[in-house]
């Protein structure tokens, strides 16, 4: 089973991999590994050496000079541990110094230290940093990346190695000046992993487990944490005509679904905020089939409605206070002899006529009814989607970066803030009228593709159409939502991102 969160008390109610805890700063047990922290000067704190020896801190600048470790930011150095120090390894972070160090991001240090800890062993964490004074928000920060590193996505394997809990130990200690208030910040950031664990156990499942009304079944689990799930089936949907959302599902036995989430965190008269997901189970592209090289891939391309469900998972766990809607688009794309066809003109529930020209280009279908339902029922203050809508969007950002498109400025400009605090990091692509020539067509409102060039623009142009003049943005997770390379806090192929990111917007600006 994957790993999820705890609450740093040593009791948890879902499955994990690694036992977290907070204790008092004191010398730790026999055994295991002891992780210390050091600056540029590969000196400890003071703390330390008193805890662990007053040989502390020339064994490691022994053993730095041999290694040519500098003690920047987020390296690790691994040593035996000498003799009269009661533990089987020494682990040596480095914190870096100046503007280095003012930067560090402790979560990602996390995570680069739980790869380097013993498998299956416990460790213990002298959280001190040399130089200035503990903190216990910054404990969180880096128990969350322990966290994040441990996941594996392991439930469909018979065989398993003794590693294959993917290197990560069985619990981690974190000794620090004040354990209650490092619980009770914990206490979030534990809902939040358990929010993007959720999310990647969506993503990593495979098609034939995940389909529509299955995807729709695990988002109704969320009503255990107080969240109000409305399933809609494709009579609901077809009554409220969403026919551009159930013409890309068409071709599939299995049935299309919506499901609708709110969490009311705040006072009734406050009004919500919504975020919307793509959730294509399986995409073959429908009649527009895409080359059988690497199709396997494509039951990520739900990797958008993953995000949504498991950010109102966190939202709910952490108690937010705030009105949030979660909406999701659930079809699979198959092209049996019910399929849509290049060629057909669709009208979505807006009344927008749409010509389909590719039915590849499906996800924009799918967020167009849902966009507008939204809009139109709930009256937001804001929409966010997101989708794994491009591929030329990893042409022109790689997995770096995921494409932001608004109608907003300030909208864009705090999911911006929240990326480079959180590391999931957007970049602002343009709209403009003169993309939007590209999408009209000879015989309907509009088609369903603008081509090639500019290709993840035309995309957001299309969605722009169904918002009507609500604030609004469009963030395409073709690069960052599956697939996506490994990181100090991430091994797994789904990588639950957009979590962190849009939990810390909430955070940030609209809890009340």
């Amino acid at each position: 089973m994957p790993g999820h969160a705890q609450n740093g008390n040593g009791d948890d109610d879902m499955a994990h991999n690694v036992k977290l805890e907070f204790k008092p700063y004191d010398k730790p047990a026999e055994g295991g590994d002891v992780v210390v922290f050091v600056g540029a000067d590969r000196k400890s704190a003071p703390s330390a050496a008193g805890l662990l020896g007053a040989e502390l801190d020339e064994t490691i600048a022994r053993a730095a000079e041999l290694e040519r470790f500098k003690g920047k930011a987020k390296s690790v150095l691994v040593l035996i541990a000498p003799g009269g120090l009661a533990a089987d390894r020494l682990i040596v972070a480095g914190l870096g110094e100046g503007e280095e160090r003012a930067r560090l991001d402790w979560t990602a240090l996390g995570g680069a230290v739980c790869a380097r800890l013993s498998a299956g062993g416990h460790a213990h964490v002298l959280f001190e940093a040399p130089g200035e004074a503990a903190s216990a928000e910054n404990a969180a920060d880096f128990a969350l990346g322990v966290l994040l590193r441990s996941y594996r996505f392991d439930r469909y394997k018979t065989k398993k190695k003794d590693d294959d809990n993917g290197g990560a130990p069985a619990r981690v200690t974190i000794h620090v000046s004040d354990p209650a208030a490092a619980k009770r910040a914990w206490k979030s950031r534990a809902a939040v992993a358990d929010g993007v664990f959720l999310a990647r156990d969506l993503v990593n499942e495979p098609p034939n487990v995940l389909y529509p009304a299955a995807f729709a079944e695990r988002a109704a689990e969320l009503s255990r944490l107080g969240v109000d799930v409305e399933i809609l089936d494709e009579k609901a949907l077809k009554k409220l005509g969403m026919r551009a959302l159930l013409g890309v599902g068409q071709g599939s036995h299995n049935e299309s679904r919506v499901v609708i989430m709110r969490w009311n965190g705040a006072r009734d008269d406050v009004k919500p905020i919504a975020f919307v997901g793509k959730g294509v189970t399986f995409d073959t592209g429908g009649i527009s089939i895409k080359p059988a090289q690497n199709m396997e891939d494509m039951k990520g391309d739900m990797a958008g409605a993953a995000c949504v469900v498991g950010l109102m998972h966190a939202l709910a766990a952490r108690k937010a206070k705030v009105n949030a809607i979660g909406a999701i688009g659930l079809v699979e794309n198959m092209p049996d002899g019910r399929a849509q066809r290049p060629g057909d003109i669709v009208t979505s529930m807006s009344g927008q006529t749409i010509e389909i020209v590719n039915t590849d280009a499906e996800g924009r279908l799918v967020l167009a009814d849902v966009l507008w339902h939204v809009q139109d029922k709930y009256g937001p203050a804001f929409m966010v989607d997101l989708a794994t809508l491009t591929g030329a969007i990893l042409v022109a950002l790689g997995t770096e970066h995921a494409g932001l498109f608004s109608n907003n400025d300030e909208l864009a400009e705090r999911i911006a803030a929240a990326g480079r605090a959180t590391g999931e990091k957007v970049w602002r692509m343009p709209l403009a009228p003169e993309y939007d020539k590209l999408i009209d067509s000879k015989f309907a409102d509009m088609k369903n593709t603008g081509g090639r060039n500019g290709g993840s623009i035309t995309a957001a142009q299309f969605l722009q159409r169904f918002v009507n003049n609500t604030p609004w943005a469009h963030l395409d997770i073709a690069g960052t939502g599956m697939s996506s390379p490994s990181s100090d806090i991430n091994q797994s192929w789904g990588s639950g991102w957009g979590v962190r990111l849009l939990d810390q917007l909430v955070k940030d600006h609209y809890e009340s």
